[in-house]
């Protein structure tokens, strides 16, 4: 890694992945920030343009061994729940673009993918570690946050993304 975000999360990631544990974020829920994202092919997405919808927002990279577990854990979620109002937004935050291919090549996915090489994203959500994911709420609010992975990781965003999608969509006039 050069420069970049790259230092930061390996300052960050070790003790953070040593928990490697959920927290639930505090009420009220903070509205999550306003980003862009990039895709495969340059196209611009807002997170704001997801309003209505429950979103995992994931961040990722190619050199994280818990990304590793989670990636396909994440796109079956996304697979099963996508038609029920879930989106999983997969943001990898590598510097080098390769190394993010070669690990998707790898990973037959439908979860949409995105790629932040600058850091933008993570910096805007206050990133502490790989991976980190927040579920949003229909209002663009995180609800829950969750840094590092493991199998009990996985049961909860089921249980949270179920709550989440129970909730009553926001009226057209909040």
């Amino acid at each position: 890694m050069k420069g970049g975000l790259g230092p930061w999360l390996v300052a960050t990631a070790l003790p953070v992945l040593a928990a490697a544990g959920r927290t639930g974020v505090s009420q009220p829920a903070p509205d999550a920030p306003a980003v862009e994202l990039r895709g495969p092919e340059g196209e611009t997405v807002r997170l704001a343009d997801f309003k209505g919808k429950v979103v995992l927002v994931d961040f990722w990279a190619s050199w994280c061994a818990p990304c590793q577990a989670s990636f396909p854990m994440l796109d079956r979620l996304y697979r099963q729940r996508h038609s029920d109002g879930l989106e999983v937004l997969a943001i990898n935050v590598d510097e080098e673009r390769q190394a993010a291919e070669a690990f998707l090549a790898k990973r037959p996915h439908a979860m949409p993918v995105f790629f932040d090489p600058k850091g933008h994203a993570p910096e805007a959500f206050r990133v502490e570690g790989m991976p980190s994911s927040y579920l949003l709420d229909r209002r663009g609010r995180i609800r829950f946050k969750h840094v590092g992975y493991t199998s009990s990781v996985g049961a909860a965003y089921e249980r949270e993304v179920d709550a989440l999608l129970a909730e009553e969509a926001p009226s057209a006039n909040p």
